[in-house]
């Protein structure tokens, strides 16, 4: 598994236009919370906060996630190097853990410089360290658990076609419905109990929980337990194709 994961990774870092990604992520970023260009303005906001951040980020990611992992196996059944990859002595489950972790490290390198902003409105408040950081750290692993749901989203979608740009918007698809999708027929439900039992199949009734610093065991186990169900579906989709 480390041999797989060093060559993504050492793939994807050699690639000008990866860096690139990257960086325009953490630019679009900028500007939407430090420019007044969306009004969305984080030091011109009246409470010492990043809502506006972690409201932004899930939208952001359901979009960049699937950009970076399209090509994970796609491009393995383009090139025809699936067969090479599945002869190794490894098994196809770790061969897709491998690049799970590998686009998973990429996300985390991608959000880490992020930490900056609590930082700064942890300093530039009218009170220095007038931040709620219990908030801020549940929203923070709220966000590192959705990526992870996302990342296995996009791994499973790359595994459905050898095109990229089908993966992608398979990915993008798939991530609006279980975040969005399952919500809003949640919310058409009249019967109360049904309706809360589908909006809590959905990310985006745990994502807001760890949000407001809520971290319980079982939205974690949620999360986890989404993530190792796609790649699942991944392993089962590999193994059809051989």
């Amino acid at each position: 598994m480390k041999a797989i994961i060093k060559k993504e990774l050492k793939l994807f870092l050699s690639n000008q236009l990866s860096i690139v990604t990257i960086c325009v992520l953490l630019l679009l970023y900028g500007l939407i919370l430090f420019t007044n260009l969306f009004n969305l303005n984080l030091l011109d906001n009246g409470y010492a906060n990043l809502d506006s951040f972690f409201n932004l980020s899930p939208l952001i990611f359901m979009i960049y996630i699937p950009a970076i992992t399209m090509r994970s196996f796609s491009e393995e059944y383009k090139n025809g190097t699936i067969e090479i990859l599945l002869s190794k002595p490894i098994s196809t489950l770790k061969l897709i853990f491998s690049k799970f972790i590998s686009v998973y490290i990429i996300i985390v390198l991608s959000i880490i410089p992020t930490l900056i902003y609590p930082l700064s409105i942890y300093l530039l408040g009218e009170e220095i360290g007038n931040i709620d950081m219990g908030g801020t750290l549940g929203s923070y692993l709220g966000l590192f658990l959705l990526c992870s749901i996302f990342t296995s989203i996009s791994i499973f979608s790359s595994s459905l076609t050898k095109h990229q740009v089908n993966a992608f918007l398979i990915a993008l698809l798939l991530n609006i419905f279980i975040y969005y999708g399952i919500d809003i027929i949640g919310q058409f439900i009249n019967n109360g109990n049904i309706s809360l039992v589908i909006t809590k199949t959905g990310i985006l009734h745990h994502y807001e929980l760890l949000s407001k610093g809520l971290i319980s065991f079982s939205d974690i186990i949620y999360f986890i337990s989404v993530s190792y169900l796609f790649l699942i579906f991944t392993n089962h989709i590999i193994t059809i194709k051989k």
